[in-house]
């Protein structure tokens, strides 16, 4: 018997030691922030050589034993249910008929959430009637905070009192399916910071706080957000250099089946109150996967592109954010030089991205150093935001995609973004008025880009640069998040959406 223990024994013990790692890699890779440092590598599962249907298989079977907050209590507590093959078949078969009804999908809850947004329609058409014919000098405060610089707006009554009502009424359910990396995570210290502050930002709201958007009881919300991101996918399920988007439409079909077949509200909209964000830029493609949430779903994307299937009135443009450190360049944070300060009227530096940065290189680059800098790279020594902060101009041409983070810096630094783009559309359009405080170029007009520069007077560049300060605050984000950053603007921007979509009754 002593032999006997004497092999088995080691054994056992080597078990339990790997039973502690791999608990000890779960907990790291659940509780990772993704403002912090990256995530650790992924165990084998993970890898690229995962398919979809094993996804899929983990997201079926999880249980309500996820870390996140527990629901409040309720009249009548919201379960998610799974149902049986012939219940699926049988709402699958009458979801048209069912959408907006009060027969168990949730229909009921619909009608009550519609007279909210009725409520709230209501108070912006009579704010905007108040102040129709009233000059802008006028404009009142919202809690005590006063507009800035009224006419970077297209209507600031309607603006601040719908951003009012989202304040007071908006509330946003976020599922709990999927696990990190792929889900509930999201990168925060690069190009797409945007996509990881927004995930980060919701997910780390508390059910204890009295206020925020974020409502753990699914029958009061007015939108439902799918917390995947299509970067991490990108990462960890797409193959390098096959240029396939194939597993990330997967991926996504799946998550929506999933969460369609465990919940009722998906089925009684057809996705139009669902909304996924996503700042790169395949985020696009992503959608495709699934057909309700590209053609009925509210896309909140950094590739906001018109001529490839953006939608201004149901999709969100989301601005392009590139914080390396998750911070803004401490360069920027100083008070920026006044005009007479900068002495280049135009600068830009950046590679042979897309169709549109040769032409711009092959007209300017090197043609005028001292007047109008234009580098493909930054020569080694050269500050680039140094030629930010004494440029009157910011040249954001657009690269492989139609956004470019050169717009938020160059707003940073209080230069005057000069957008050359094709099917841009720029973010918060529905609400700002991006002629107040950047210009325009056509593609066309780049062999003429100093001369259409030239011409605009040293006055209107300085009210173009008070715009930029007025605006400069949307395009901040805050943690925690401050009335009218970046983080509230993308919500005020679904939170529109929302509110011109009539369903139910």
């Amino acid at each position: 018997m002593a032999c006997y223990w004497s092999r088995v024994f080691p054994i056992y013990l080597l078990l339990v030691i790997a039973a502690a790692a791999a608990a000890v890699v779960v907990v790291v890779v659940r509780v990772f922030s993704c403002c912090g440092s990256p995530p650790p590598p992924l165990p084998q599962p993970f890898t690229v050589a995962l398919v979809p249907s094993d996804i899929v298989r983990r997201l079926r079977t999880q249980q309500s034993t996820s870390p996140l907050p527990r629901r409040p209590a309720l009249d009548q507590p919201y379960r998610a249910v799974l149902p049986d093959a012939a219940t699926k078949k049988k709402k699958n078969n009458e979801s048209a008929r069912e959408r907006g009804n009060g027969d168990g999908s949730g229909g009921n809850d619909l009608d009550a959430v519609e007279r909210d947004l009725a409520r709230a329609r209501g108070a912006i058409r009579r704010a905007v009637s108040r102040r129709r014919g009233n000059a802008f000098s006028a404009f009142p405060a919202l809690h005590g905070e006063h507009v800035p610089l009224p006419n970077v707006y297209r209507n600031p009554a309607a603006f601040l009192q719908s951003y009012a009502e989202m304040e007071n009424r908006f509330k946003v359910f976020v599922y709990e399916e999927g696990e990190p990396p792929l889900a509930h995570h999201g990168p925060c210290k690069n190009i797409y910071t945007t996509e990881g502050r927004f995930i980060e930002t919701l997910e780390s709201m508390t059910q204890q706080s009295a206020t925020g958007v974020r409502t753990w009881d699914p029958r009061r919300a007015h939108a439902f957000f799918l917390p995947f991101s299509v970067t991490e996918m990108v990462q960890f399920i797409y193959l390098p250099l096959s240029y396939d988007h194939r597993p990330l439409q997967r991926f996504v079909a799946d998550y929506v089946d999933v969460v369609a077949s465990k919940h009722p509200f998906w089925n009684r909209t057809g996705g139009a109150d669902h909304f996924m964000l996503s700042c790169h830029d395949w985020g696009p493609h992503a959608s495709r996967g699934h057909p309700e949430l590209y053609t009925n779903s509210i896309r909140a994307l950094c590739n906001a592109n018109t001529t490839e299937g953006f939608q201004p009135a149901k999709d969100v443009s989301i601005p392009e954010i590139n914080l390396l450190t998750g911070d803004i360049p401490h360069q920027l944070l100083s008070p920026p030089p006044d005009l007479p300060a900068r002495r280049f009227l135009a600068f830009f530096a950046g590679g042979l991205h897309g169709p549109i940065r040769p032409l711009l290189l092959q007209h300017w680059k090197g043609r005028d150093p001292d007047r109008l800098p234009v580098y493909e790279y930054l020569p080694k020594g050269l500050d680039y935001y140094h030629f930010m902060l004494h440029s009157r101009f910011c040249l954001c041409p657009s690269g492989h995609e139609v956004a470019s983070p050169r717009i938020v810096e160059a707003i940073y630094a209080e230069c005057v973004p000069v957008v050359i783009s094709e099917g841009y559309a720029l973010p918060f359009a529905d609400v700002l008025r991006w002629e107040a405080f950047s210009v325009s170029v056509a593609v066309g007009d780049i062999p003429r880009l100093r001369e259409v520069l030239e011409q605009i007077p040293a006055a209107e560049v300085e009210s173009l640069r008070e715009g930029v300060r007025a605006v400069k605050r949307h395009f901040v984000f805050n943690h925690p998040p401050k009335r009218f950053d970046v983080f509230n603007m993308i919500l005020h921007s679904v939170w529109l959406r929302r509110l011109n979509l009539k369903l139910g009754h």
